[in-house]
Order: structure tokens, then C-alpha cells, then sequence
């Protein structure tokens, strides 16, 4: 296999219509909900889930091989192939205690690689752009696609 090419690109997630702080998960209920990237274990950047919006900045590393591309990073999670950034749902308790009750995969591979090469040769991020709620009115969790989840460069 010929040797890897790194390119660092940075990822806007611009997220919008939030569902609100309250939500019940599996009858239980749930009154501080607030939304952030997953960095390695942990969720960071949190944003109340009654937010008019959310955005997070992400670098990650663009490797380049002749058969495809590989991300790497401390947001990026999965195995090479199914890589994705992590949204993480949390109910942050009075004492500042998080419980994690649901995630949302933003799937890197999927990612048309022209937007990804724009991105990169213009310097510019690659901005995913997300709907926060999901049909149910619930926080938006799973693999995240279309219409949902939009990408530009």
C-alpha cells in the first residue's frame, strides 16, 4: 500500500431546530437535554437542546491513499471504512452529572470526495448541516442521512 498524503480539514457542524430540553427516553423523563460532539469518551461543547442553533469546529486529518481516503482524529470514531463524528445527547443533572442517552453518526465515508478535495484545496471547512429533530419530535439519533444531514464545501 503506498504511502498515506495528510491533509488537515476543519468540519463546521451547524446544527438547527433542536427539540427542547425535555424528552422522555424509554418512559423516563428527562428535563436538561443538551447536544455536543464526542471527543474521544467524553461529550464537549454542549448546547441546551432549546438553543435556536448549535455549531461545533472539528479538524480532521484527510489521509489519502490511491484506493480511497481515511479520517482521523480525536472527534473521529469507527473503523477505516465506517468512519463518522459522534453527536452526543446528554442529560446534565443539578449536581453538572452527564448521562449519555442517544447519538447521532455523521458518516465521514459518505461524504461526496469532491466536496472533499474542494475543501481542501480551498482551505475552507466542509460544513454538515443538521436537522436536530427527528420525526417524532424527539433528539435526533442513528445514521444520520438525507434530508437530514446535508454537506457542503
Amino acid at each position: 500500500m503506498p504511502p498515506c498524503q495528510d491533509a488537515q480539514v476543519e468540519i463546521l457542524i451547524h446544527g438547527h431546530n433542536l427539540p427542547g430540553t425535555m424528552f422522555r427516553d424509554a418512559g423516563v423523563p428527562i428535563h436538561n437535554v443538551h447536544v455536543g460532539v464526542q471527543i474521544r469518551q467524553e461529550p464537549t461543547e454542549l448546547v441546551r437542546a432549546d438553543a435556536s442553533s448549535a455549531e461545533w469546529h472539528v479538524d480532521v486529518r484527510v489521509e489519502h491513499l490511491d484506493d480511497c481516503r481515511d479520517f482521523k482524529g480525536a472527534a473521529v470514531h469507527g473503523s477505516r471504512g465506517n468512519r463518522f463524528l459522534y453527536l452526543t445527547w446528554v442529560d446534565v443533572g443539578e449536581d453538572g452529572h452527564q448521562r449519555m442517552f442517544r447519538r447521532a453518526k455523521l458518516m465521514l465515508d459518505e461524504i461526496d470526495p469532491q466536496l472533499i478535495d474542494k475543501a481542501l484545496a480551498t482551505d475552507r471547512p466542509l460544513v454538515a448541516t443538521i436537522d436536530l429533530t427527528d420525526g417524532c419530535g424527539g433528539p435526533r439519533c442513528a445514521r444520520v442521512r438525507p434530508p437530514a444531514l446535508t454537506w457542503a464545501a
